[in-house]
């Protein structure tokens, strides 16, 4: 059979597994990133790299020791007519109620009211059920990013065809490639991933600011439709009063709300940093050609880190 001839196949496998002993797994985990051969790009070290998925099993659950053992490519046999071109794995579930992080040791919150002395209780604070709706929403809309890349690749978004998530973006956006759209799809995982190791949801670049604000008005709304309700908070953290405050969420976790002006059309051309308008409220480069470059006062994203799909 030629290469012409060959078809392609997506097989979905869904696997359910016991954790008997984590202790056990995380060792065993270890061992193969060590007997594991890295490739790396000329100037990266391997040994790092090994580091790295080292630490991400000794700090993470069940499902990173899993990772780190599983290779779905081993499902196909040798020798059987079919070879395997590309695989996704991830967790679905990492051993805790419902899945999902484990957002009341994540974000605990201080309840002493005294806002007088307490500087928690003072500002405000990322409570479990906010975070987890956040997080949920990221999920949501990540997917549907990527969705919009492979059913939709580079056409425009003002095209007749159907978009889950790029037709919320600016005008400006509507004629990115489909290489654009994945980072910026990725951008909520990314976010996602910060709340998953207790972080606020920072952006570190303007695509990760729309993500952002897309996030807290997805997220809004799951609640107001019904689509996330407290039997989906998985939390046993007392309410409290920031929960589910979405104005002052919105406040601390962006430095300003420029990007938001992309969406006037009375606007057209403040995204060019040599506009007149831009350059008097001191806006930046907002074109999409600069939505993925980091700012200057926020750390930069490890450039290895992959796609989800």
């Amino acid at each position: 059979m030629t290469d012409e001839d060959a078809v392609r196949v997506r097989l979905e496998v869904e696997l359910d597994v016991e954790v008997l002993d984590l202790a056990l797994l995380q060792s065993a985990a270890l061992k193969r990133i060590d007997a594991t051969e890295f490739a790396v790009d000329e100037g990266d070290d391997a040994e790092a790299l090994k580091e790295q998925e080292r630490n991400e099993v000794r700090s993470g659950g069940p499902g990173a020791a899993l990772l780190a053992l599983v290779d779905p490519f081993d499902l196909i046999p040798n020798g059987v007519g079919a070879e395997a071109r590309g695989s996704v794995c991830g967790v679905l579930s990492d051993g805790r109620p419902g899945g999902g992080p484990d957002f009341d040791a994540l974000f605990e919150v201080c309840t002493c009211g005294d806002e007088d002395s307490c500087d928690r209780c003072a500002g405000f604070q990322l409570t479990p059920p906010t975070a987890n709706v956040l997080w949920s929403a990221a999920q949501v809309l990540a997917d549907w990013g990527f969705d919009d890349v492979e059913a939709n690749g580079d056409e425009s978004v003002t095209s007749t065809k159907d978009w889950a998530l790029f037709d919320e973006y600016p005008v400006i956006t509507y004629g990115q490639d489909a290489v654009w759209r994945r980072q910026a799809a990725r951008c909520f995982d990314d976010l996602a991933g910060d709340l998953e190791r207790g972080e606020w949801p920072r952006p570190t670049c303007p695509g990760e600011e729309m993500a952002v604000h897309l996030m807290l008005k997805y997220a809004e709304s799951m609640l107001e439709d019904g689509l996330w309700t407290e039997d989906g908070m998985r939390s046993e953290s007392p309410v409290h009063d920031d929960d589910f405050d979405w104005v002052m969420a919105g406040e601390v976790f962006v430095q300003d709300t420029d990007i938001l002006s992309l969406f006037d059309e009375t606007l057209d051309g403040i995204d060019d940093p040599e506009s007149e308008l831009n350059q008097q409220i001191r806006m930046g480069d907002y074109r999409p050609s600069a939505w993925f470059v980091p700012f200057n006062n926020m750390p930069r994203r490890d450039g290895r880190r992959p796609f989800r799909r």
